[in-house]
């Protein structure tokens, strides 16, 4: 049987915590970023986890992620 491809853009952007969670970037970073607070652009650096129901469709583009 082939090997399955990983998705090259998911691959980029996404990550795994050490349980198998998967972790994304949060948005509203790139724009008026003067506007914002220090504290507001400080959580936004934070990962966040995905929510449940878009994490069967990622997990299809990354097949060897934990």
């Amino acid at each position: 049987m082939p090997k399955q491809k990983t998705h090259k853009g998911a691959r980029k952007r996404l990550g795994f915590t050490g349980r198998g969670k998967l972790l994304r970037r949060k948005g509203n970073i790139n724009n008026f970023r003067r506007k914002k607070h220090r504290r507001s652009k400080g959580q936004i650096d934070e990962m966040m986890v995905v929510h449940p129901s878009l994490r069967r469709r990622l997990r299809k583009l990354l097949p060897y992620g934990r």
